[in-house]
């Protein structure tokens, strides 16, 4: 249980005084501190955090402060605060982004970053389409291998997802093969694809100034380089292979 509260927003202390708190009623410090493991040096400070969290509350008897946890379902007004803070911060940060922006050193001309594991592929795809213009395709060669397809298939399927959201479509060219694979079946509507039957370079995706190189093999691997002379090289390969490409 400790666990899913701190996966909600608590830490590991306030996680432990709030469960203790609610199988003692109102109570002083002394069973809390027993009951939660937290020491006397830490828990007047624990619980002051629940307590600006909504999460805790307490009374004066006799000039002693009896505190408790509030009922469980007054947790989903501790997620709303959260959520409603998050998007004030969203705010604040919208309108701070263009100064940080201007300390930045400028960036070099060419630069590459190294990804590794689908989640790092995912990440390069984050990057390499954070100055995609929607009237502008992103441009692909895809090569297919049997031996990984089911697993790149489940990858780019979840990752249609976030495609979707931002409204990028996709113009590329693939093996022959790869027509007969379960996933040209239902191919995504936001895909426009032709085939070759000669072997292309490599996994490579086009998007302005970048360029993202994947080799799927047991240890996914991607490379995202920064450079408009790269990228127009392989935009004229590409855009010359489209011709003589077929549907």
């Amino acid at each position: 249980m400790i666990e899913e509260l701190k996966e909600l927003g608590l830490t590991g202390g306030e996680a432990k005084v709030y469960l203790a708190m609610l199988g003692l009623g109102s109570t002083t410090v002394g069973p809390i501190v027993k009951k939660s493991g937290i020491s006397y040096s830490k828990i007047y400070e624990v619980l002051q955090r629940l307590i600006n969290k909504g999460l805790v509350g307490f009374i004066i008897k006799e000039k002693t402060k009896y505190f408790q946890a509030v009922e469980p379902r007054r947790l989903y007004e501790f997620l709303e605060k959260q959520e409603a803070q998050l998007e004030e911060n969203k705010e604040k940060l919208n309108k701070i982004i263009p100064r940080l922006e201007q300390l930045k050193e400028p960036a070099e001309r060419e630069e590459a970053s190294i990804f590794i594991g689908f989640k790092g592929i995912r990440t390069a795809y984050e990057v390499l389409l954070a100055n995609a213009k929607k009237s502008e395709p992103v441009l692909f060669f895809y090569v297919y291998s049997k031996e990984y397809a089911e697993e790149v298939d489940n990858f780019y399927r979840k990752l249609f997802v976030y495609f979707k959201k931002i409204n990028i479509k996709f113009k590329g060219i693939t093996l022959e093969d790869f027509k007969k694979s379960h996933f040209m079946k239902n191919i995504p509507d936001l895909i426009e694809a032709r085939f070759v039957k000669f072997p292309l370079p490599s996994n490579v995706d086009i998007c302005q100034d970048r360029v993202l190189q994947i080799a799927f093999d047991k240890k996914p691997i991607a490379v995202l380089i920064h450079s408009q002379e790269i990228a127009d090289n392989y935009r004229l390969y590409f855009n010359n292979l489209w011709r003589i490409a077929k549907p």
